[in-house]
């Protein structure tokens, strides 16, 4: 099967996932992609970019046979001026994030026009994939709000439309190097996240301060991907915590990512906003011990079916849990040596979503859409838990 993939903001999550998929499904691909920069005007232009594009470059190109887009494309724009041969296409909208519940500093501040893109976009689409059951009905749950809001013609009927043909699909991660013997030496805690406030790098180094003060040993990563404006807690923490950091910033290649992860004994998330929590689980298949906040799509991730979630790996969101489920990993490590027996279980599970077991599920998912137009709903995380 051939697939025509376009991407208009081709970094992040957005390049991992289709590399991913591309470089280990059996389908056949082409994509077209833009540099991830400026995403208002991505979403803006993607669609006259990418249909001019399209006939300028792909016009003698076998007719594929499945179109693949992000939520950066304004899909329903697209369909109104690509060729015929494209237009007439299944076609599949993957939503890493959406432009509605994605934080802003300031609501007033908010483009509720890229919301309204989210959901025409979707609306175009046969089937609607979304990386975690949280992010779908949060999505659907703040349209119904916002939708509602409307001073007339409120199309509330597009809310089950977009319901009945979505899924839920979480991204896939490459497979890692195996983690070698841990040299003694107290606890490493790893904090990776995008530094800017919806992560909530404040309640981190609040929890890492109440650590420091009941003299708990211990050694911090704090990396991740930095923007023009990045919180003033991270110039603070870096003078304050200087004598415990071995790694600070943007790892610049892939193998001092992993290198980062493989380093890691316990890896701490303290987000307020997170539609999956990738760097969680590639720190958890790594071998880190996962301490994340109860809420958001965590509990969907790291929570057992049938257990009590507030169980192993989550603590109740605040600074003060975090800093204690961090002096009982300090403890463990004192007497065990190593976090790696109790996560066992965890990554055995998280190994699913490593893209070689995960793509032949993403292909055969796009080969019935091919067939059948669409897909039965898909309530849990991809039923990837329910045989194990």
């Amino acid at each position: 099967m051939r697939i025509l993939a376009m991407e208009p903001y081709y970094g992040g999550s957005h390049k991992a996932f289709l590399d991913g998929w591309s470089g280990t499904g059996r389908h056949q691909w082409s994509i077209l992609s833009l540099p991830a920069y400026k995403w208002k005007w991505r979403m803006r232009h993607s669609a006259v970019t990418f249909a001019r594009q399209i006939e300028q470059q792909l016009p003698e190109s076998p007719r594929p046979d499945l179109l693949v887009c992000s939520d950066m494309l304004n899909l329903a724009e697209f369909l109104g001026l690509a060729p015929k041969h494209v237009r007439d296409l299944p076609r599949i909208i993957y939503f890493h994030e959406n432009q509605l519940t994605y934080p802003a500093r300031c609501e007033s501040e908010r483009d509720y026009q890229f919301a309204m893109t989210n959901m025409t976009s979707a609306l175009a689409a046969d089937a609607v994939w979304f990386n975690s059951a949280f992010h779908r009905d949060s999505f659907l749950h703040a349209m119904e709000t916002f939708l509602n809001r409307m001073p007339d013609c409120r199309p509330l009927e597009a809310l089950q439309r977009i319901r009945d043909k979505s899924e839920v699909h979480p991204p896939g991660v490459r497979p890692l190097p195996p983690r070698q013997v841990r040299s003694p030496g107290p606890m490493r805690i790893l904090w990776a996240a995008r530094w800017e406030h919806d992560k909530n790098p404040d309640d981190f180094f609040a929890a890492i301060e109440r650590l420091k003060d009941r003299s708990v040993p211990f050694r911090i990563n704090v990396i991740g991907e930095q923007f023009r404006e990045v919180p003033e807690v991270f110039a603070r923490a870096r003078r304050r915590f200087a004598d415990h950091i071995d790694r600070w910033g943007y790892q610049q290649t892939r193998a001092d990512y992993e290198a980062a992860l493989l380093e890691a004994d316990v890896f701490v998330s303290t987000a307020s906003h997170e539609f999956f929590g990738l760097s969680a689980v590639e720190a958890s298949l790594a071998g880190a011990y996962p301490l994340v906040p109860r809420r958001l799509a965590y509990p969907e991730v790291f929570g057992f079916p049938g257990t009590d979630p507030a169980d192993d790996f989550f603590y109740d969101g605040t600074a003060a849990d975090l800093t204690a489920h961090l002096a009982a990993q300090a403890a463990r490590i004192e007497t065990d040596g190593s976090l790696l027996g109790p996560t066992e279980a965890l990554r055995n599970r998280l190994r699913q979503l490593e893209w070689p077991r995960l793509a032949p599920i993403l292909d055969d998912a796009a080969e019935r859409i091919v067939r059948h137009g669409g897909a039965p709903r898909r309530n849990r995380l991809l039923r990837l838990w329910s045989d194990h």
